[in-house]
Formats: C-alpha cells, structure tokens, sequence
C-alpha cells in the first residue's frame, strides 16, 4: 500500500461554498489550515453567470471564463484579492450576486517561477510563474511565438494533465491529458468528444519532468507576441490523481483508485458529446453526490438526484453509481482530475478515516 506523501491536502487544495451580498465581501476557507489560494474557480450556482477563473499570475483583476473560447477580460470588480486565508470579491454579478449561492475552488501554488531558456538551456520559450513542486501543482505564462516549442513548467515531475487557454484570442481551451496522449485534446469549453484534428497541440510530444511542448496551433504556442497561460498538474500520493476509467453502462459502475478520499472531482466522457462534469465535497457532504456543475456551459447548478447524476466519494476514491452516457458510456473512455480531502493512508502508514 503506498502512504501519502502529503498529510493535509487543505493546504493545497480546498472548495469553498458561500452566498453573495450584491456589494463586497472577503470569503474565507474553512479547512483545518489557513490557505492562500493562486488559483480561484468561482461559479454561481443559483444563475447562469459565468465559471470566472482567476489566478495570480495574470493578476487579481483579469478573468477567464471556462464555458466559452472568449480573450481575457478586465474586472475591477470580480475577485479583488488573494488572502492569506481565502479570497476577496466586489459586486460582479458572476462571483457575488446578492442571495444567490456560489461554489469556488481554490488551490495554492506561491513560489514564485522564472525560467530563461537560453540561460538554463530548459525549454525553447522563457516562462514565468507560480508553482508548488509538494503539490504538483503550477501556473505558467509565457508569450507566444507562433512556432513549435518547449516550456518549462517546474513541477519536477511528468504533467499527467495541462489546461491551456490563449489569453488575448478567442481560442478555446485546450487540454492534455495523460490517457489521450500527445496526438488529441479536450476542449475545456466544449461538451464535444476528444479532438485529433490539431495534432500538433503538443507537436506529437509526451510532456517530461522539466517541460511541455506545444507545436504551431495557434491555440497553443500562441501567436507572436500573445500572452498565454496553462495549469499544470502531476499525480502526487494522497493528494491528486489524473487518469481515465472505462464505461460498462451499469449502475454498479467503475470504481476509480485514487489513493484518497476526494474533495474535487471532474471528468468527462471523451467519447461522446457530453458536458464536462465538477463534484465536490461542500456541495455534497454525504453520498451520494448529486450537485453537478458544467464547466463547458453557464447553467446553473444540477441538483436532480437520480440515477444518471450519482458518483460516491469513498475513502479510497470514487465509485460511479450511474448507467448513463454521460459517467458511464458502454466502452466509452472517461478522463477525471481528482484533488483530495484526505489521504486513505497517511505518511506514517496510518490508515485515515472515512466520513
């Protein structure tokens, strides 16, 4: 059995749920430990505002939107702070409308990163960032060329998933991950099946310990002079997992290993038209788990509890309870990201407990 290399992922990685009051406020995460987040995903969950995406790295005021290809906006009034404790909000309607409830997903990188390519000989394209080499987790920028390169990302381990998205262009996001390898993509925005039709995303090459590569797609290495921006992410023991499972279209459906009990959990069939799908623990507390949010559209939140919505989140990862296409496609390949609450067994070989 392997132990956790991490004992409390709330340092890393915690979803906050909270309700909006129309003017400003400073939302705090309730974990065991204070965690100031780079990386906050916010979503109404009552309207059909937008998935606002906001990291430090570009800056406090600019938003991305998950659900639609659009360029990098200016808010002096969406997210307006990253605390030591959480975040703070003004009164844009997508992160604080008044009585509506919202979710926010927050993780932690802080180190700062710069790489000079030819100074270091990593990498054909300088990059710049933020990273958290314990959690596998980074942020990284850098400005496009228009041809085929390498960037380094500073994980010090392999990238099993890379979420990339053209800052100044509406071009949509593109994703690795690790089951689809270096010849498709997934886009983040699209309900769409797995895409092969720009191969040269990661001009055909499997990412390494050091850098990703991304070929001439607009959409990836960015144009001359076009800011662009990726999440990085490594599986670490007891604290994320990044994989794919197969469908059987039961109900008694797969059971995926992560080695934790899950906080978060997304996926998405990649064989079919289906929308992306977030889970997470402050939405659900008990099993089975049923609020769904769509990062590929701006509807509000799914709270319908039947049988095709239902996944369980187990000491040991996640358990799909659904028949449908959607989580369970016949043959059907689906691709998930999945950040802990707690490890099953933790760095001193102590099984942890189970809610």
């Amino acid at each position: 059995m392997a132990y956790s290399t991490i004992d409390n992922p709330e340092l890393y990685f915690q979803a906050k749920i909270y309700t909006g009051n129309g003017g400003t406020q400073s939302i705090t995460l309730d974990g065991s430990e204070n965690m100031q987040p780079n990386w906050v995903w916010i979503k109404n969950r009552s309207g059909t505002d937008i998935h606002a995406i906001y990291d430090s790295v570009r800056g406090v005021n600019k938003n991305l939107r998950s659900d639609a290809n659009s360029a990098e906006g200016s808010q002096s009034t969406g997210l307006t702070s990253f605390d030591s404790d959480g975040f703070g909000v003004g009164d844009t309607g997508s992160v604080n409308t008044n009585s509506n409830n919202f979710a926010s997903w927050n993780w932690a990188m802080g180190t700062s990163f710069s790489n000079d390519a030819s100074a270091t000989s990593v990498g054909s394209i300088d990059s710049s960032g933020s990273i958290n080499t314990t959690a596998g987790q980074s942020i990284i920028s850098w400005t496009g060329t228009g041809s085929a390169g390498t960037i380094a990302h500073g994980l010090g381990a392999v990238p099993k998933m890379i979420i990339v998205k053209n800052r100044d262009q509406t071009d949509d996001w593109y994703c690795y991950n690790v089951h689809n390898g270096n010849t498709h993509s997934i886009l983040l925005n699209s309900n769409g099946a797995k895409v092969g039709a720009y191969t040269d995303n990661w001009n055909n090459t499997t990412p390494t310990s050091s850098v990703f590569s991304v070929g001439g797609s607009h959409a990836t290495s960015g144009g001359s002079s076009e800011k662009m921006i990726a999440y990085c992410f490594a599986d670490v023991k007891g604290y994320s997992k990044f994989g794919s499972f197969t469908g059987n279209a039961n109900a008694d459906g797969p059971m995926i290993w992560c080695g934790f009990r899950p906080a978060w959990f997304l996926v998405k069939n990649t064989g079919a038209s289906e929308h992306w799908r977030i889970y997470d623990n402050k939405r659900d507390t008990v099993n089975h788990m049923y609020h769904v949010l769509f990062p590929n559209e701006s509807s509000a939140e799914s709270t319908v509890n039947n049988a095709s919505e239902e996944i369980d989140f187990l000491s040991n990862g996640v358990k799909i309870r659904s028949n449908a296409q959607q989580l369970n496609g016949s043959g059907h390949t689906l691709v998930f990201m999945a950040f802990a609450e707690s490890p099953f067994v933790n760095s001193n070989g102590v099984p942890c407990n189970a809610r």
